[in-house]
């Protein structure tokens, strides 16, 4: 039986000792990485799913008592809409 190498041994060069960590040589560059369009929009999407799926389930009483209260018309008037275009305003901060 013949063998050649056992393990990482390198007869040809010296062994470097493991856990030293050879310090970096003059280097002044800094690293950096460029994200294409594609890696974007696919992170973007990733955390859309993210933020649905941590979202609170809805029941289908509540939906039903919501269609109840739209098909009213006593239920929309201008105070209502007032108070929904006031939290809308709030949300875009104007």
């Amino acid at each position: 039986m013949v063998v050649d190498r056992i393990g990482h041994i390198d007869p040809i060069q010296p062994e470097k000792k493991p856990g030293r960590v050879e310090p970096a040589r003059g280097s002044d560059r800094t690293d950096s990485i460029n994200l294409s369009s594609e890696a974007l929009e696919k992170a973007e999407i990733y955390q859309v799913v993210e933020l649905i799926k941590s979202a609170p389930e809805i029941g289908e009483e509540r939906i039903a008592e919501l269609r109840a209260k739209i098909n009213n018309p006593s239920y929309v008037n201008e105070e209502l809409i007032n108070a929904a275009a006031d939290k809308i305003m709030d949300a875009f901060g104007l």
